[in-house]
């Protein structure tokens, strides 16, 4: 199978979790109406960014997994005959919880789940709080269409967690995300940030010559604590190709149900003019395992 056709779910949420649920499962009966083989959710799609603030009674948030949302999905998957990335809260045991991917095969069993490995901790951003990094390790899930190199959101800035996942034989990179501007950021700011993000997961492509997929949330989601303003979802979901072009990118303020077609074959194309797997010293790399070079 060398063209995908990948289905991508951009969607507002709200503190109505079945409402969000609902939401997400027409979005995949869209896409797969549309053609789509491999569907991606963005983070935390069932409920909304609780991480503005810290707040105990968020944990009644998450579920096990296998649980009552992973049966909602998989039932989705199956019924679909799709693959399906979701992002899910985990409650692993009393106190332990982890901001997990769980991707479904198409017949609706577990293929196989990421934990969020880079937490943060930013204001707006109090993920430390609510997840215990993940502990499976940078390792892709193999599927009927190809061998998913899933990350989540955090992880997305970190080039090495892009290199573990393709020097494991990733065919394509997902990032399901939540991320916008806090409320306070003046616009300069937000563009800048906006520009980082958008350009550093292109780079991921380039550096490793797979295809990214980027699926983040949209909307405006007040702080309910009043603390902050809340957060401005930027939206803008993208399908980068293996040179780091754009396939496809969502709107910045709206709900979108996309299909986008990528052609993997390209991967090995690209790689051939673009050695850098190569040429990489391996020999000289002992640094990255460090904390820093003092």
């Amino acid at each position: 199978m060398s063209t995908l056709k990948i289905g991508i779910i951009q969607q507002t949420c709200s503190t109505d979790k079945a409402a969000n649920i609902e939401k997400s499962i027409k979005g995949i009966a869209d896409c797969a109406s549309k053609g789509a083989q491999l569907i991606v959710l963005q983070e935390l799609h069932c409920g909304i960014y609780f991480c503005q603030a810290e707040e105990t009674a968020m944990f009644d948030l998450a579920e096990p997994i296998p649980g009552a949302d992973t049966d909602v999905f998989a039932a989705a998957a199956r019924e679909h005959g799709v693959v399906l990335v979701s992002s899910l809260f985990e409650k692993r045991a009393p106190g332990l919880y982890h901001n997990t991917a769980v991707i479904f095969e198409k017949d609706g069993s577990i293929a196989g789940k990421y934990r969020k490995m880079h937490i943060p901790d930013d204001p707006a951003y109090y993920e430390k709080f609510y997840f215990t990094p993940g502990d499976l390790g940078f390792e892709p899930v193999q599927t009927s269409v190809g061998k998913l190199g899933v990350l989540v959101c955090w992880d997305q800035w970190y080039p090495e967690a892009a290199r573990l996942m393709a020097l494991a034989g990733a065919e394509m990179l997902i990032y399901p995300t939540a991320i916008g501007w806090e409320s306070s950021d003046p616009e300069d700011e937000k563009q800048r940030q906006y520009e980082a993000w958008f350009t550093i997961q292109r780079a991921h492509a380039v550096a490793n010559g797979l295809p990214v997929i980027s699926v983040n949330r949209v909307g405006m989601e007040p702080d309910w604590t009043g603390v902050t303003g809340g957060i401005q979802f930027w939206g803008q979901s993208f399908v980068a190709g293996p040179q780091g072009e754009i396939l496809h990118r969502s709107s910045i303020d709206g709900e979108e149900n996309t299909v986008v077609t990528i052609d993997k074959g390209r991967t090995e194309d690209v790689r051939r003019i673009w050695p850098f797997f190569r040429d990489r010293r391996i020999d000289a790399y002992k640094g990255l395992v460090k904390r820093y070079l003092d």
